[in-house]
């Protein structure tokens, strides 16, 4: 328990967790490999309870009306493109200040070196998004390694918080991706569309963290809407 509170000191629950989980994973091949009778000292009640994950926060939801505002008062082109491929292609930050030219393919946009650790992943845009961004490429001559948003994060997320006071609301980037799902989900959207191709996760559970809360009213309204 030293140990483990040492190396773990000033860290967030959750990385708590995960040296918890390799110290035990390791105690665990000794005994395995080594020593049947070897007991693992990180197999304890009270390193249990004391290492186990926090209960996950649920994350901020923008409505589809305000986040539909935001984009419509952004005179911008650049800046109204960056936040619609975030909010209608469900695309992260860092993906969009990546793109360059090659990577759109009419509607669909290659992701290089993504976040999963696979060698690409594909983004598909709703075609109106898809046209704007290939016209703001021809209109500025960007050529095709060149990126087409060359700015730098600390500019988007300056871009993406000026955009939300538009509308008096605390706007970061990844709530434009959020929106995207939780959009897409209430729209009908199979869940399993909405994780593999919206949001491109491995497993459901880190998508459904994106979905938000029903609130009774809407809750009431789905019913409604389902039983005429």
């Amino acid at each position: 328990m030293s140990f483990l509170t040492k190396i773990s000191e000033g860290t967030k629950q959750t990385t708590k967790k995960l040296r918890y989980t390799l110290l035990s994973a390791f105690f665990n091949f000794i005994k395995i490999s080594i020593d049947p009778d070897f007991q693992n000292p990180c197999d304890t009640p009270a390193l249990k309870k004391l290492f186990r994950a926090g209960k996950p926060n649920q994350l901020k939801i923008i409505e589809k009306d305000a986040v539909d505002e935001i984009i419509f008062r952004t005179q911008n082109p650049r800046n109204r493109l960056i936040l619609e491929l975030m909010a209608r292609g469900g695309m992260r930050i860092g993906e969009v200040l990546k793109l360059i030219p090659i990577d759109i393919e009419d509607r669909k946009v290659i992701i290089r070196d993504p976040k999963s650790g696979k060698e690409t992943e594909v983004v598909f845009l709703p075609q109106k998004v898809a046209d704007r961004l290939k016209k703001y490429i021809r209109d500025n001559k960007i050529k095709p390694n060149d990126r087409i948003f060359p700015i730098t994060y600390a500019a988007a997320r300056i871009i993406v918080k000026k955009a939300g006071e538009l509308v008096g609301i605390h706007l970061r980037p990844h709530d434009l991706r959020r929106h995207a799902a939780t959009y897409a989900s209430r729209a009908g959207t199979p869940l399993e569309i909405v994780s593999k191709v919206i949001l491109r996760h491995s497993n459901l559970s880190t998508t459904q963290l994106y979905l938000g809360k029903v609130s009774d009213v809407e809750a009431m309204r789905w019913i409604d809407n389902l039983h005429g």
